[in-house]
């Protein structure tokens, strides 16, 4: 019915992963099973038979998908059935697409689908580091047209050592996580976070990944030979002109030139500048001489593309007028928002984002329900890329893939920049939103996102700036340009995105995109450098806003008070039902949370004024306090009996006051002195060791009649 295929890869330190192709989903166009212990992950892909005619790209779709079976579990839910992706399925589907997405044939535009399924899990082993090499072998064994393969691996490094695809539980203790794509030859793609390190450290990182990736790329290209996949379908290209092709770049590049050569440092502007150069080409075309406008579109961008890459290569000179490595003017302000618990302006040239921070508690914090992650994250940050912060007129319709990727990025950035859990009680959520955007939109997250912290009263260990760094070059001249602080259309146009963030002792995280062929990791050393250099910069540009954390909370800002208590006594603050924690809560307006780490219970007490936090713990400490022999309390009779009264010293805590201990007199009946919901002041005189039962006594603490006066 089947014959399987596979190859092994050894990862040499007795770790192997398998790529089985020919039994699962053999009507794809291809599809693998690739295995690391438990882990399998079934990929496929499907690429349409007739090209699309109505678009100038690579119409790709890769899509990650997790299921709750694979680790036994069911989903959240209502439904109780996988729904639309997590955060950390797109952020997967992202990394895969991005080191796909250069290698497909610049004319092919066929409706393209890859789909990677976590078929089983284990729980020490991420998926994400195998999601690229399956997508890659689905690929390699198909006949679609695709300038593979590639793998993409996670390097950690743990006790000083790297280590390939290590396991979640090692992670923990690593200073590098780094994912890294790349063909046998080229880097194609870098993500990650890092606490503090060098630039040179990150070099040896990647080099480290990419001798792991060459045999891995070795195995699919041996794979797709036993297969017999090594020729790949016809398909129709996409239409051209040469004439019309010779005709714009005659008539349109010197005017382009000499545009770009103006060095308009405003976007709009520019791009209007550019745009008239075309319409004027238009204009001598009439309706009857049928020219195809979408042709002239395309090739009039390759002319802007060369003429821009020329002028920065030959002259120097970049679109705005900046030198290489300048970066753009920059203005900051915060607590640009008074009713925020903390708040900040960043800019950079065109570039603006407006971030505020808010505080909570342990019910804010963000519940993690994923087949292989559960608990709750304490900080978050959302990202927000609003059409008119790029002047578009257009609706905004949900998140977006784009938003959630450049949220992480900036959470990367400054995780590990936060407080310890044990010096921040507070849920954190920062969330930026772009203004306006020409290229850093994520950096300048970065950016204003530590300064809001820093407003807000948080504890950040050391400030965090970004920068987006680029890179024009030229494979025949061996000519390069490393651009700081990028623009949209340097972006667009260059080589490499690569986003730097980090404090003044090391990096952070970082995400580089590379589009060029065999990058010399010199000039990656060189790019690092200059980044380095372009994010001290910044840091001082922001320092001149502020420089540290404020000393105190905003008077606004809610408050949370932290007390430890004995573990036994969780019950007596909850009550039966919770019906004292919410009496205290109701009567008291605030937030109790109560949990029991490490053997002890920690109560957490939220509130907006700090009055109603002291009423709070006064009433807790009164719970959890013991009795003390010696000790007087101010009680109240709950129930009088022939034989005394029984008095409630503390909440829940009960003691007899016995007849006799009432008075100095003999009294006869109890209620000669007390009745039920009287107040009294009583003196604790002894607990019964065995039965922990309280005496107490009301006389003793009254002044004792004289002898004879009582004769």
């Amino acid at each position: 019915m089947y014959k399987v295929i596979e190859k092994t890869i050894d990862l040499g330190d007795g770790r192997t992963i398998s790529i089985e192709t020919g039994k699962l989903a053999k009507q794809a166009d291809g599809s693998v099973v690739v295995k690391m212990g438990r882990t399998m992950l079934l990929a496929t892909v499907v690429s349409a038979k007739e090209i699309r005619e109505d678009v100038d790209f690579m119409p790709l779709s890769v899509d990650y998908k997790e299921k709750y079976a694979s680790l036994g579990r069911f989903p959240g839910g209502f439904l109780k059935r996988e729904a639309r992706p997590s955060d950390y399925e797109v952020l997967i589907a992202r990394l895969v697409d991005r080191a796909l997405r250069p290698l497909f044939p610049d004319d092919y535009h066929a409706d393209t689908f890859v789909t990677i399924n976590l078929i089983s899990a284990d729980k020490d082993i991420l998926p994400d580091s195998l999601a690229g090499l399956a997508a890659s072998a689905a690929l390699s064994v198909s006949d679609i047209p695709f300038d593979g393969p590639i793998s993409e691996v996670r390097v950690g490094r743990i006790d000083g050592k790297f280590k390939i695809n290590p396991g979640i539980s090692e992670l923990k203790d690593a200073d590098i996580d780094l994912l890294v794509g790349a063909t046998k030859d080229n880097i194609l793609m870098v993500e990650g976070e890092m606490k503090e390190i060098s630039e040179a450290d990150m070099i040896e990182a990647i080099k480290f990944a990419h001798e792991a990736i060459k045999d891995q790329c070795k195995v699919q290209e041996k794979l797709a030979e036993m297969v017999g996949a090594t020729k790949k379908r016809e398909y129709e290209y996409e239409e051209s002109d040469e004439g019309l092709k010779e005709k714009v770049w005659k008539e349109t590049y010197d005017k382009v030139f000499k545009v770009a050569e103006k060095a308009i440092a405003n976007k709009q502007e520019r791009s209007e500048a550019f745009e008239a150069v075309k319409e004027k080409f238009l204009e001598q075309f009439t309706d009857e001489d049928e020219i195809n406008e979408s042709l002239i579109g395309k090739y009039f961008h390759d002319v802007e593309k060369e003429a821009v890459r020329s002028l920065i290569l030959d002259k120097g000179i970049r679109l705005d007028g900046r030198k290489t490595d300048e970066i753009r003017p920059i203005w900051s302000e915060v607590d640009p928002l008074p009713a925020a618990h903390g708040s900040a302006v960043f800019t950079r040239g065109e570039t603006q984002s407006l971030t505020t921070v808010t505080l909570g508690t342990k019910l804010n914090e963000k519940i993690i329900d994923e087949v292989l992650f559960q608990g709750t994250h304490k900080f978050v940050l959302h990202y927000n890329f609003p059409p008119f912060s790029t002047g578009d007129a257009r609706p905004a319709r949900g998140t977006s893939r784009r938003e959630i990727g450049h949220g992480n990025l900036a959470h990367r950035a400054l995780k590990n920049m936060m407080p310890d859990d044990n010096e921040n009680p507070y849920a954190i959520r920062v969330v930026s939103d772009i203004l306006e955007s020409n290229g850093s939109s994520s950096m300048a997250t970065v950016c204003a996102g530590s300064l809001a912290l820093m407003d807000t009263g948080i504890k950040l260990k050391k400030p965090v700036s970004g920068i987006a760094m680029g890179l024009i070059s030229d494979t025949k001249s061996k000519k390069y340009a490393i651009l700081s602080d990028i623009l949209g259309d340097e972006d667009h146009l260059g080589d490499m995105d690569f986003k730097v963030t980090g404090t003044r002792d090391g990096i952070t995280a970082t995400q580089m995109d590379i589009k060029v062929d065999g990058l010399p990791y010199e000039v990656l050393a060189e790019a690092l450098e200059q980044a380095r250099e372009g994010r001290l910069h910044i840091l001082d540009k922001m320092a001149e806003t502020i420089s540290e954390p404020r000393e105190s909370l905003k008077p606004h800002a809610p408050r949370i008070s932290q007390i430890t208590i004995p573990k036994d006594m969780i019950g007596a603050i909850i009550g039966p039902g919770g019906k004292v924690i919410q009496e205290i809560q109701n009567e008291t307006g605030t937030t109790i949370i109560v949990e029991e780490i490490d053997d002890k219970g920690v109560v957490d007490v939220f509130a907006d004024n700090e009055e109603a936090i002291n009423e709070a713990l006064k009433r807790i400490n009164s719970i959890v306090a013991v009795p003390e022999i010696g000790a007087v309390y101010k009680g109240k009779v709950k129930t009088i009996v022939p034989f005394g009264a029984f008095v409630e010293i503390l909440p829940g805590k009960d003691g007899l006051l016995h007849i006799s201990e009432i008075e100095w007199r003999r009294l006869k009946t109890v209620d000669e002195v007390l009745s039920e919901g009287d107040e009294v002041e009583v003196k604790l005189i002894d607990i019964d060791k065995r039965t922990g039962k309280v005496k107490l006594s009301r006389k003793i603490l009254l002044p004792k009649p004289d002898r004879n006066n009582q004769r």
